[in-house]
């Protein structure tokens, strides 16, 4: 069938032709995740040994981070520490396997991120103006850069100071913490992933403030309430001092000052547009 055949008497797709391209978009992107999974679980032993499991050692850098801080500026030493007082175990027959199976996975969605982003793109394209289509190698790129840059601040900074919290936290001297394998990379999964799309904040509040859910007003008028989570997660999972709180929530309260910035921006365009 050619292509111009699938549209409708207007020039425009219909919802079964939208439904066609969703489904490709999907197993575009599935495989991508598949491929760059593969790759993923061929170098296992080096993403364990080296990455995931890095932060459940003492000399971390992240952990010597905070030693040195602390040692500078007479702070909390909660993180000089030689080793965490737990040992990660695996209880199931097929644990390390399938471990290593669902690792890899989520190694591959997070090297797929671009194609993802990209094969998103090509889906809504359709809907957006021949001026904002010139953008496509930009959002592509801003977006993977400020995914990636969520990943390294949940590995970084996320994932330690939860370890270093959870691993010590202790009800009583009488209960050991064996952490079972899937609890300890359950924490590090879901940390990391939702960092990441965490900070792509500033790109929903674009797309947001392009359909006009969302506006600067709205997000000046909640902001107080956004900085309370933000201190809450910060004195959560970080020492008690304030310059530990103060490293965890900077990045997030720039994030939430860009999607504001933003969405004035998207406003102003808005305003002119209606004004001509």
């Amino acid at each position: 069938m050619a292509k111009d055949a699938k549209k409708t008497t207007t020039g425009e797709m219909s919802f079964l032709d939208h439904l066609e391209e969703l489904r490709w978009l999907l197993i575009r992107s599935t495989l991508a995740i598949l491929i760059c999974g593969v790759i993923a679980f061929i170098f296992s032993k080096f993403i364990f040994d080296n990455i995931i499991f890095a932060p459940a050692s003492g000399d971390f850098l992240t952990y010597q981070f905070f030693c040195d801080l602390a040692n500078k500026y007479d702070l909390d030493k909660s993180f000089c520490i030689t080793e965490l007082p737990f040992e990660i175990q695996s209880r199931r027959m097929d644990g390390q396997f399938s471990t290593d199976i669902w690792t890899s996975i989520t190694a591959g969605f997070i090297l797929a991120f671009p194609v993802i982003l990209w094969e998103f793109w090509k889906f809504i394209r359709p809907a957006l103006y021949d001026k904002e289509r010139k953008y496509a190698m930009a959002f592509i790129f801003s977006a993977s850069i400020l995914f990636f840059l969520g990943v390294f601040f949940g590995y970084f900074l996320i994932v330690p100071l939860s370890i270093n919290f959870l691993g010590n936290y202790r009800i009583s001297e009488i209960v050991k913490n064996d952490i079972d394998l899937d609890s300890y990379l359950s924490l590090i999964k879901t940390t990391v992933i939702s960092c990441g799309l965490i900070f792509e904040l500033p790109i929903l509040i674009y797309f947001l403030a392009k359909v006009g859910l969302v506006s600067a007003e709205f997000l000046r008028k909640y902001r107080k309430y956004a900085y309370v989570i933000m201190l809450i997660v910060a004195a959560v999972v970080t020492p008690p001092d304030v310059v530990s709180q103060v490293i965890v929530t900077v990045p997030l309260a720039i994030l939430y000052e860009l999607s504001i910035f933003i969405a004035v921006r998207i406003g102003k365009k808005s305003e002119i547009t209606k004004a001509n």
